[in-house]
């Protein structure tokens, strides 16, 4: 007959193993999941996640604050696309204020949205690095990019907060080098290789016309004869120079005279200057006597003078004369007879 079984054995060997279980969750991080000081937030990236592992440090300015805790695939039925959210945990306890206090644990949905818009409008945003080029894996590198505008994937998962994130630096490029692709592919390269090739054959046919073998002959004329003027105006502008650094001289010389009669002209000036005055004191005298002059000849020579009265009898008498000798021409008989009444 089988022992009964003793209750107290099994209850004591059922706590044992939940004291085994709760050991082993604090001991491989799995009381990281009740630490009230994490804080989660969710990231849609367009870049490939080949790379990105759960457990991969999240950091800033090469500090890590946390750690991815999830990786996913979720399916867009209406836009028949695939987004890749990652989760990742941010600990409250490496973010600190300007004061050196932590972040505050208990804020309210509101608040920790408007947290989150005030860090987005500052310009963070997500992007993955890479952490070895040996192995390839991914981290995620939170930083500050305010000329980058935030894109949202503006889906819910997980009631968890989004942050915007950036593509790589090897997608960007890519990205370029595809646009370029794409604006080369979209010329008309045929039409432009033909049009070369037409102006090819133009300028072909235009260097082998009869015209530019003309206008090659004439320019090398031209050319010889260019020669040949620079070498007569080579020889002609040496007494040229010759005859300008005499004239040179010259004008140096003369320059000097003039100077040396200017200085001259200064000392002798005032002398002139009272030779001057006096000649117009002398002047100014023989302008008052001949003006008295003038007075006493208009006397002698008025109306009322002598002079005006003789002259007047003077006419007189040569009117009588005249008249006499009209008369005589015209009755000679009265020479003899005299004047009849």
């Amino acid at each position: 007959m089988s022992k009964p079984v003793n209750p107290a054995l099994i209850g004591g060997f059922s706590l044992g193993a939940l004291a085994l279980l709760v050991a082993a969750l604090l001991i491989f991080g799995g009381a990281q999941d009740f630490n009230a000081d994490k804080i989660r937030f969710v990231v849609y990236f367009d870049s490939s996640l080949n790379g990105l592992e759960v457990g991969a440090p999240v950091k800033m300015q090469g500090v890590k604050i946390g750690q991815v805790k999830e990786i996913s695939l979720q399916f867009d039925p209406k836009g028949g696309k695939i987004y890749k959210p990652v989760v990742v945990e941010i600990d409250r306890n490496n973010l600190n204020s300007s004061g050196g206090g932590h972040m505050p644990e208990n804020m309210s949905s509101d608040e920790r949205i408007a947290s989150r818009d005030n860090l987005v409008k500052l310009g963070m945003r997500a992007r993955l690095e890479t952490q070895s080029l040996l192995t390839g894996l991914l981290y995620v590198d939170l930083n500050f990019y305010p000329d980058k505008p935030p894109m949202f994937a503006s889906l819910e998962y997980k009631g968890l907060l989004e942050i915007p994130s950036l593509p790589t630096a090897t997608d960007e490029l890519r990205n370029t080098a595809e646009e370029v692709a794409q604006k080369l592919r979209a010329l008309p390269l045929d039409e432009i290789v033909q049009d070369f090739a037409s102006s090819l054959r133009e300028i072909k046919v235009l260097l082998a016309s009869e015209d530019v073998k003309k206008s090659q002959v004439a320019l090398a004329e031209t050319l010889v004869e260019l020669q040949q003027s620079t070498k007569t105006l080579n020889k002609n502008l040496e007494p040229i120079l010759l005859h300008a650094d005499k004239a040179i001289l010259n004008s140096n010389d003369l320059v000097k005279e003039a100077h040396d009669m200017v200085q001259e002209l200064q000392k002798s000036l005032p002398g002139l200057l009272s030779s001057s005055d006096k000649t117009m004191v002398a002047a100014t005298a023989a302008l008052q006597q001949a003006q008295t002059a003038l007075k006493q000849v208009d006397h002698a020579v008025g109306p009322s003078s002598a002079l005006t009265d003789t002259l007047n009898a003077i006419k007189q008498a040569a009117r009588s004369i005249r008249d006499l000798g009209d008369y005589l021409e015209r009755h000679p008989e009265a020479i003899l007879s005299g004047k009849q009444q």
